[in-house]
């Protein structure tokens, strides 16, 4: 599905705060509130918007402990891999990807201790291989 540029701006804005006003948006855009609300009515309806979410503070998240968690799963184990991984609630995100490992997990705890019990966790879940991890120090930018 191809988006104009004025959908991509949309887009865009969007991600920084899902609950601006349409008015708001409209102004940033140089759009009609008319206009940019049937834009996000058909980006809704085309699948192209999902749903909505929470961002949370960035003093709460950087008193988080985060770390990009490396996974390689063993032969024909991948699907029983995430199943186990999803169902776990520190990793918020997972993704497959090309290159040594098979999975980069990103885990968000509390504390080092707890990045400590998470990782063991994940190296213990039946087909995974082993893992690396990579605490975030921080965070330069986020869109």
């Amino acid at each position: 599905m191809k988006l104009t540029p004025a959908d991509e701006r949309l887009l865009a804005l969007l991600r920084e705060d899902a609950r601006a006003s349409t008015a708001q948006i409209a102004r940033r855009l140089g759009l009609s509130r008319t206009t940019v609300q049937s834009r996000i009515e058909k980006l809704e309806r085309q699948g192209v918007i999902s749903g909505y979410t929470v961002r949370l503070h960035d003093d709460y998240e950087r008193a988080r402990i985060r770390a990009h968690i490396m996974i390689t799963v063993m032969p024909k184990q991948m699907s029983a891999v995430v199943r186990a991984l999803h169902a776990i609630p520190e990793v918020r995100e997972l993704h497959s990807v090309s290159g040594p490992y098979d999975l980069v997990a990103l885990g968000v705890v509390s504390s080092v201790g707890e990045m400590d019990v998470l990782t063991d966790r994940i190296g213990s879940v039946e087909g995974v291989e082993r893992t690396t991890s990579s605490v975030i120090l921080s965070t330069k930018f986020e869109r």
